[in-house]
């Protein structure tokens, strides 16, 4: 029943993603660390970008601010945490997010980003 919609759905991942989260390794000296580990690597996926509302500052100096929601589709077998680095990349642009929770359906999983900057 849902084949269908699935590959319906999947025509529409033109973008690239690749997950990476921290996990746990131990040394050879029994010292734990945390090391950052590629999970999924070139996954189709749709990188989806919706305005949620423009505020305008009236300060010293007038700034337009636009804010959007950045969601990621992909499929539901794809193991997408909360905290993980995905790098997305667009249309021939790569961004890097860090994902919320994970909205998993039978056809696909819904991902909510929030862009990753350095300060």
């Amino acid at each position: 029943m849902y084949a269908q919609h699935r590959r319906m759905v999947e025509r529409f991942y033109e973008d690239r993603a690749t997950i990476r989260r921290f996990a746990e390794e131990e040394t050879p000296w029994g010292e734990t660390r945390l090391i950052e580990k590629v999970v999924h690597q070139d996954v189709p996926c749709r990188l989806s970008y919706r305005a949620i509302g423009v505020s305008v500052s009236y300060q010293t100096e007038s700034v337009n601010r636009i804010e959007y929601e950045t969601k990621l589709f992909v499929a539901p077998e794809v193991d997408v945490r909360a905290g993980d680095v995905i790098a997305v990349t667009k249309a021939g642009v790569t961004r890097e997010y860090v994902a919320g929770e994970p909205f998993v359906y039978a056809t696909h999983q819904e991902v909510i980003l929030t862009r990753k900057e350095n300060a």
